[in-house]
């Protein structure tokens, strides 16, 4: 049939299987936007204050449900303001569409109004991106474009559509997406059989697990592989949800603010099994020292990531969901009593804890993420903005539940949350979403209480205030002699005025007891809520290993005695 450009882009949408996209409208996608009102019975379009939310959101909705998110913007600005939350997408390895418009394809590099050359700015920070001047040819772009980003390592893709090419009409067939197929090079069968060779071997070995290990779908295939292995399991930021937090195996993260006792089993572990994780520097921490002496099995789905920061032993590289299902049926089961009573001992010796306070009505931010999790038994969906908040909740909230956790990980983007819980919640609709954001981010997204309001869209935003950029100020106390340039952001905000005026609920913490009656209200309002819980400013994030130090040496505690 014929149809416009923009009509194609509908259709292709519904092809792929999406339902939901998010956006904001502009002058070069005003034919996109009057064909999603066409199709606005199959296609749901939720719009954000600000562009970057929107890429945020389909951020948010991928990682929460396993589907690609679809991102549309206008050109110039509004393209542009995809940028961060693309780069947040591309470093996170998360599938997604982002779908700009440009000026008619005469007017392109002649400095046009709102005119970018988007494609040059995201080369960088995307799988790929194209920019699309024949409309006969748009059809397969987006159809190759949701391929990429779901084949081998996911991550972000870009399709750059000229204004004159959503009015251009050609012929179009409905077609069938192309099939993923499992990303196992030939050999692969002989590496697993050098993994397993290794683990059958292994007297004490320890398993450290990714987001790949989401990405793939392997969290079912991973817990059968610890079980068979009677091996302890840690996780990265990225990997939160790969494991049952609540298990005894589990040790917690590892890295910068990881737990003393993954550490110690790290550096006594005789065999190191690292699962859909890059060996990012804020895990490794100082390379030269990282499990030396340890043998390691890496397996990873992307081959660029193989020996490029640790030296492995062996590495088997495909998808991981086939690989450990394959080493599960080849593997015997095994015990190592002696190896996981150790792991025990020092769990229990080094839980996490919170530092006595002098003041009984204090609150600490780790006890509300705690009774946050006893109160949803552990099966809400956290996202987070960046800093010592999203630390304590990757410390303290136990996650049970499969894609129950979105966070900026390796762009570190702070205004990320708000806008990911939007998607979260669109996407998982009979969930509970909290987004954990420190009021340095919340400042940052604001604005986006307004499309909670606006959408309807109960999402519990949870801010501890403490007035200060809480995790820069802790680096500032620990290493720049506690000058704490610029980290007051005190701004006299009423936060309780902010969400009346936005027209969402409102409730404050300010004493410990406060904690339960407030999030139980949060939880059961059934509408947009913003809780402001205020803390104290010098609370910090431990155990902390120092960028470059070694990761067995984490800071246990640190002296706030004489800070003025």
């Amino acid at each position: 049939m014929l149809l416009s450009g923009s009509d194609i882009i509908a259709e292709c949408l519904l092809e792929q299987g999406v339902d939901t996209v998010f956006g904001y409208p502009g002058g070069a996608v005003l034919n996109i936007y009057d064909s999603l009102y066409m199709y606005s019975d199959k296609i749901r379009h939720v719009i954000t204050a600000h562009e970057q939310a929107a890429c945020h959101a389909a951020d948010g909705y991928s990682r929460t449900t396993g589907r690609t998110g679809v991102v549309i913007a206008t050109s110039g600005p509004g393209a542009t303001n995809l940028v961060t939350g693309i780069a947040t997408a591309y470093m996170d390895s998360i599938p997604m569409v982002a779908i700009t418009g440009n000026v008619t394809t005469n007017l392109l590099g002649l400095d046009s109004f709102q005119e970018v050359d988007i494609c040059g700015i995201t080369m960088p920070v995307t799988k790929h991106n194209y920019i699309v001047k024949d409309v006969t040819k748009l059809a397969d772009t987006i159809r190759e474009a949701f391929y990429i980003a779901n084949e081998g390592r996911k991550g972000p893709v870009l399709i750059d559509v000229p204004k004159d090419i959503t009015i251009a009409k050609t012929e179009y067939t409905r077609q069938k997406p192309k099939k993923i197929v499992n990303h196992n090079p030939e050999g692969i069968n002989a590496e697993i059989e050098a993994a397993a060779e290794l683990i059958k071997n292994a007297e004490r070995p320890f398993i450290y697990a990714g987001g790949g290990a989401v990405s793939c779908n392997a969290v079912e295939e991973l817990a059968v592989f610890a079980d068979k292995l009677d091996a302890p399991v840690s996780l990265s930021l990225m990997g939160q949800c790969a494991f049952d937090n609540t298990k005894p195996a589990y040790t917690g993260m590892l890295g910068m603010h990881g737990t003393k006792t993954s550490a110690l089993a790290l550096g006594s572990c005789d065999l190191l099994i690292v699962v859909g994780s890059r060996f990012s520097d804020r895990v490794i921490c100082n390379p030269n020292t990282f499990a030396k002496g340890t043998k390691i099995i890496h397996i990873e789905i992307d081959p660029a990531e193989i020996g490029k920061n640790v030296k492995v032993d062996v590495h088997v590289n495909g998808d991981i969901e086939y690989i450990i299902d394959k080493l599960n049926s080849i593997l015997p089961d095994m015990k190592h009593p002696l190896w996981m009573k150790q792991i025990a001992e020092w769990k229990e010796q080094y839980a996490l804890r919170m530092l006595p306070v002098s003041d009984p009505d204090e609150v600490l931010p780790q006890q509300v993420i705690e009774e946050l999790d006893r109160l949803t038994e552990g099966k809400a969906i956290i996202t987070t903005e960046v800093g010592q908040h999203q630390m304590w909740a990757a410390q303290f909230y136990n996650f049970t539940e499969q894609r129950s956790f979105a966070s900026s990980g390796g762009l570190g983007t702070m205004g990320y949350g708000l806008g990911a819980s939007i998607g979260a919640k669109v996407g998982n609709p009979d969930r509970t979403v909290v987004n954990i954001a420190g009021d340095g981010s919340f400042f940052m997204n604001c604005n986006e209480l307004s499309s909670l309001a606006k959408h309807n869209i109960p999402v519990i935003e949870l801010v501890f205030a403490n007035n200060v950029l809480g995790m820069v100020r802790q680096w500032q106390r620990l290493f720049y002699g506690k000058r704490f340039s610029q980290t007051d952001i005190d701004r006299g905000t009423d936060l309780m005025k902010l969400a009346e005026a936005f027209g969402i609920e409102g409730v404050r913490i300010t004493k410990k007891q406060e904690i339960t009656p407030a999030l139980e209200k949060a939880l059961s309002c059934g509408r947009p809520c913003l809780v402001e819980c205020v803390i104290d400013k010098d609370v910090n994030v431990l155990p902390m290993v120092p960028a470059g130090a070694d990761v067995m040496e984490p800071i246990m505690e640190i002296d706030l005695d004489d800070d003025e």
